[in-house]
């Protein structure tokens, strides 16, 4: 193995070092899961433990408390890793790193609580802390996708089903649909976030006989311990019952928001690459970015790409904790360990990545209204023939007639675009064709592609307004930084 000279130690290049870290989530989002919010947090529930039983009147005393308040960021990682080497328990072994910095505070740091109470409670904690960097993406995203659905809510572009092309909406109205799929995951992810509890000490099986033991049979005293560490980390509650552990049923709620997010993302990136295939959008693309290493004049999709691909991660990736909450015995099982420990960072980590790239598009994209144009006139005459024939059906024409004079010049006009590549000539022809008696004056006006696009500039209207209104209620979470580096 390859080693740094200077230190000894292994070099960064000669290890797996997690993508997710290295190329594509924000620094914010690690430090979220970063091993020094981990530990300080264990630290925090040990004061908050301490603080609770002192105030219920244990013989705890202030200057442990405030040894214990002293050291809380200062964490001894060497020791720690010393003691887990011997005694294979990651808990036990910050308990006693901790207690070596606090001698006074060492005899009752964790005190009646099983390890649960420091890892469990710290992931409920840690979710909550990267819902809210998350909620601050989706709004930022929101936000951007908004003014650009505001910007052109009122450009027709041909809509398509199947690929193949459809009636007529906006620019503006289909990111509307981009909008709503990220307000839908907005909704989902307060709902979690609201109803995320403390486990509490709830002690080895749940039942909190250590903590009812500690405090002589008092019940309420012991239920009065979970609420203030409830309070003093900033929740309202605990859940009522559990094992040893939380329902890990919680980790599949919290991933199944995440899952949600990623599948909207994923929708708008499809979006964008077949729209940029149509060359009626481009997403950024920087001056002296390389499309290909062979073909130099590429300019693929290459965020829009990354996004299905981490998407592709974060849906399959909801899977682990709903596998992990149905296989669990009983009060405790251990197989839950190292599962949470890489699928809940990861899916965080993947989404942070994906919704920054989501603003990064939204926010830079390039319109090509000549070429929206194009492809709406290419395919119009078509859509406009039922316009055509009850206009001329008003004049006194034969309906019956002249619905067979259309099916006929759509049949050769379609047979020349596709077999000879010619342009699309039907209003000609229906010009041309006496049964009609209609003028080409009288057809242009019927061909105006505002005609054809129903109430999506209105729709796309009416709803920012209530885009508007979330976005002006959630005005402290927008404007989340959203670099990519690569």
């Amino acid at each position: 193995m390859l080693k740094d000279e200077a230190s000894g130690d292994s070099t960064s290049s000669s290890v797996y070092e997690n993508p997710l870290c290295k190329r594509y989530a924000s620094r914010e989002m690690q430090q979220i899961f970063s091993d020094d919010f981990k530990f300080t947090t264990w630290r925090k529930l040990w004061i908050a433990l301490a603080e609770s039983q002192k105030e219920l009147g244990l013989n705890i005393s202030d200057d442990q408390i405030e040894e214990m308040k002293a050291n809380v960021c200062n964490i001894n990682y060497d020791a720690a890793a010393g003691y887990e080497a011997e005694i294979r328990h990651d808990v036990m072994a910050h308990i006693r790193a901790y207690g070596d910095q606090c001698p006074k505070a060492k005899p009752i740091i964790h005190l009646g609580a099983t390890s649960c109470y420091a890892g469990d409670n710290t992931d409920i904690i840690t979710q909550r802390a990267a819902l809210l960097r998350v909620k601050r993406l989706i709004v930022t995203a929101v936000e951007k996708l908004y003014l650009f659905a505001d910007k052109y809510k009122s450009l027709p572009c041909l809509a398509y089903t199947h690929f193949q092309a459809a009636q007529p909406t906006t620019a503006g109205k289909r990111a509307s649909l981009w909008i709503q799929d990220l307000l839908f995951d907005l909704e989902q992810l307060e709902f979690a976030y609201n109803n995320l509890k403390l486990l509490g000490c709830k002690g080895t099986t749940g039942t909190c006989a250590s903590f009812l033991s500690l405090f002589e049979g008092d019940h309420e005293k012991v239920k009065s311990l979970e609420k203030k560490i409830a309070c003093k980390m900033g929740f309202d509650s605990v859940y009522a019952v559990s094992g040893q552990t939380y329902s890990r049923k919680i980790d599949y709620y919290t991933l199944s928001v995440l899952s949600g997010i990623a599948q909207s993302a994923c929708k708008f990136s499809n979006d964008i690459r077949l729209l940029s295939h149509l060359k009626e959008i481009d997403e950024p693309f920087e001056m002296g970015q390389v499309g290909s290493s062979a073909m130099a004049y590429k300019r693929n999709p290459m965020r829009s790409e990354r996004i299905a691909s981490l998407a592709r991660y974060v849906i399959t990736d909801a899977l682990n904790p709903a596998l992990t909450a149905g296989a669990q015995w009983l009060e405790r099982t251990l197989d839950d360990s190292a599962n949470r420990r890489i699928a809940i960072p990861e899916a965080f980590l993947a989404v942070d990545a994906i919704l920054m790239l989501v603003i990064n598009i939204a926010g830079g994209m390039t319109v090509y209204p000549k070429i929206i144009e194009k492809h709406l006139n290419e395919e119009l005459p078509f859509m406009a023939t039922e316009n055509i024939l009850m206009y001329c059906v008003k004049k006194g024409h034969d309906r019956q007639a002249l619905h067979e004079r259309i099916r006929l010049h759509s049949v050769e006009a379609a047979k020349e675009i596709k077999l000879n590549g010619k342009e699309n000539d039907l209003i000609d022809r229906i010009a041309r064709d006496d049964s009609f008696g209609i003028t080409r004056e009288e057809l242009d006006s019927l061909l105006s592609a505002g005609q054809f696009t129903g109430r999506a500039e209105r729709q796309t209207e009416e709803f920012l307004l209530d885009v508007r209104e979330i976005l002006d209620a959630n005005r402290e979470f927008m404007g989340a930084e959203a670099s990519i580096s690569v």
